[in-house]
């Protein structure tokens, strides 16, 4: 998955969601990459996308095409 930019979105990735929540990207589905919190086994399933845990609603589950509707920039790179 990627940012609006162009720019992959990555594991430990600190992230701005919709200008004004921060959040920590804690699983690339897409590109089969998992933070040690969130393993394969438990989140794999989701088949695509990132999660991001966030400071508005915990851990939240994105897709490409939620990023029409809500804008993810990349604040830090791990």
């Amino acid at each position: 998955m990627k940012y609006m930019d162009g720019t992959q979105i990555e594991v430990g990735d600190n992230v701005l969601i919709s200008g004004m929540y921060k959040g920590l990207v804690v699983a690339d589905i897409d590109g089969d990459r998992y933070s040690a919190d969130y393993p394969r086994e438990r989140w794999g399933c989701l088949q695509t996308g990132v999660m991001i845990d966030t400071d508005i609603g915990g851990l939240v589950h994105y897709e490409q095409i939620s990023l029409e509707n809500e804008k993810i920039e990349l604040v830090s790179r791990a």
